[in-house]
């Protein structure tokens, strides 16, 4: 076929499906079209008011980036953040490079380390007590015993206070005794189990005081230098820490930080900052920390306070609605009680009750 007669024919395939007409349509477009029904008017109303929605988080996080720029352009700010090593801490300061805080001292690490190497063990072990025909423990608990005994050989070097070595070498001690005696005997007793607990639990709570000890002291060292320092500007610096559930009560790092920010700054420039994950980068925490601080000029502007939009907006709603609810079924709501906008109440579980509230309370 002459070259032109082809690019012709060619080209008739390509037009000539926008040339047929409707009857002529293949079958394929045909289902397509009868299958799709048109949108209702009020599908296509409630789209365009969702829509708004959408587009929202776009514009926000737009305006965002300004507010990030100018907080951080006029205060200090401060994040403390949740890591195995001991805590991050990290000073923003305005017209200068992020500055890093030096980590916790590794003695800490050392005996967090040695605390969940007993947890371990307990861990892998309760799940096959009394059960001697299930031997599948056997395998991880033998390798662990040996990176344990490796752990034991070399303790005395291990980077500690001196004072920490008998605590230290008995607690591993105690886990080669346990491992070795449940492999020995094949199974996992739960009279086993029991008195490798009590032998353990004066030794971890040791390892668990010097760990704190060490944590505490070395941030309040750091707070000591930042809040020289800073001088005066240290009283319009922000501050934030990250928890998840465990850590909310007694959290470290934010309990450091309120003894130098104060109570009058916990909610207000101080802010703990639930996560669902122990480490959260400092990028995540900052912008947490930016949009709850700049939210605040948008309750006072719509709402006459600027505290309002800390809180959940539709909450006291919600929770008018909820005791109604609870009402038309006849019994009483279960509520927390109601604090108001602004509240320098510690941000966890404070209100106290009978029973044991520590570990030392144990004892």
């Amino acid at each position: 076929m002459p070259k032109l007669l082809a690019w012709a024919f060619a080209a008739s395939l390509i037009v000539s499906p926008f040339a047929a007409t409707a009857a002529e349509l293949p079958d394929y477009l045909w289902s397509t079209r009868s299958s799709q029904q048109p949108p209702s008017t009020k599908d296509l109303a409630t789209r365009d008011v969702l829509q708004l929605n959408t587009t929202m988080f776009s514009l926000y996080k737009s305006a965002s980036r300004i507010f990030h720029r100018n907080i951080l352009d006029r205060h200090p700010v401060v994040l403390a953040l949740f890591t195995g090593g001991g805590g991050r801490m990290i000073l923003y300061r305005p017209g200068e490079e992020p500055r890093e805080a030096p980590p916790v001292p590794v003695a800490y690490q050392v005996q967090k380390s040695l605390g969940h190497s007993t947890m371990a063990i307990s861990a892998v072990v309760l799940p096959f007590v009394d059960r001697p025909e299930d031997r599948s423990w056997v395998a991880p608990l033998r390798a662990y015993l040996t990176e344990m005994q490796s752990a034991l050989d070399g303790i005395d070097v291990a980077d500690m206070p001196k004072e920490w070595r008998k605590n230290s070498r008995t607690i591993l001690e105690n886990n080669i005794a346990f491992l070795q005696g449940s492999l020995a005997a094949g199974e996992i007793r739960f009279d086993a189990v029991q008195a490798f607990a009590k032998a353990q639990a004066p030794h971890l709570r040791n390892a668990i005081a010097w760990a704190a000890q060490t944590q505490v002291k070395h941030w309040m060292q750091v707070l000591d230098g930042w809040q020289r320092e800073l001088g005066g500007s240290f009283d319009d610096a922000f501050a934030a820490s990250n928890t998840i559930y465990v850590t909310r009560q007694n959290n470290i790092l934010f309990s450091v930080l309120a003894q130098y920010f104060g109570a009058e700054a916990i909610n207000d420039r101080l802010i703990l900052i639930e996560t669902t994950s122990f480490t959260t980068t400092p990028e995540e925490l900052q912008a947490a920390l930016v949009r709850i601080v700049a939210d605040r000029a948008i309750g006072g502007l719509f709402f006459g306070h600027d505290r309002l939009m800390d809180f959940e907006l539709m909450g006291g709603d919600a929770r008018r609605a909820i005791a109604a609810e609870m009402s038309l079924r006849g019994r009483e709501a279960i509520l927390p009680p109601e604090v108001p906008f602004g509240s320098r109440q510690w941000p966890t579980l404070i209100s106290g009750e009978p029973g044991p509230a520590s570990l030392h309370d144990l004892r």
